[in-house]
C-alpha cells in the first residue's frame, strides 16, 4: 500500500470509528474494534474489517446493519476527512481473533495430551 493510501485509510478508520462503535451499542452487537481499512489504489472503495465480541448479534446481522447505515458513515467520512471522493465502503468481518482462539484451544489440547504422555512415560504401571 502506498503511503497516501495507507495515511487516507489511517483517516477513514478515525473517521467511522464513533458512528460504527454506536451501531454496535444500539444493537448491542458487542464489543467492536475496526482492525482495518484498506483502500483501493484510486481511493476510491475502501474495506472495512471489524471483531466484535460478546454481545447477541451475529456477524452477518451486523454487516446488514452496517450496509443499512452506510450513508451516514460515508457522511461521518466527509465531515472529518478532506478527500475529493467520499470512498464506497465495503464491510468484512475479521475473524482473525476467532482463529487466534481456536489455536490457543488446539495448541491447550495438544499440550495437556502431551504432558499426560509423559506422566504415563514417568509413571508406568505394572
Amino acid at each position: 500500500m502506498s503511503i497516501r493510501a495507507e495515511k487516507v485509510s489511517n483517516e477513514i478508520r478515525k473517521a467511522i470509528v464513533k458512528p460504527i462503535n454506536e451501531l454496535a451499542i444500539e444493537h448491542k452487537a458487542g464489543l467492536l474494534t475496526i482492525t482495518t481499512v484498506r483502500i483501493s489504489k484510486d481511493l476510491k472503495i475502501a474495506r472495512v474489517y471489524f471483531s466484535l465480541m460478546g454481545g447477541t448479534l451475529s456477524k452477518s446481522k451486523f454487516i446488514e446493519i452496517l450496509e443499512l447505515n452506510k450513508s451516514e458513515i460515508r457522511r461521518s467520512i466527509a465531515n472529518n476527512v478532506r478527500l475529493r471522493f467520499v470512498p464506497e465502503l465495503r464491510f468484512f468481518y475479521d475473524d482473525t481473533l476467532d482463529t487466534i482462539e481456536h489455536i490457543s484451544e488446539v495448541l491447550k489440547k495438544v499440550q495437556n495430551k502431551d504432558s499426560s504422555n509423559n506422566n504415563e512415560l514417568l509413571n508406568p504401571n505394572p
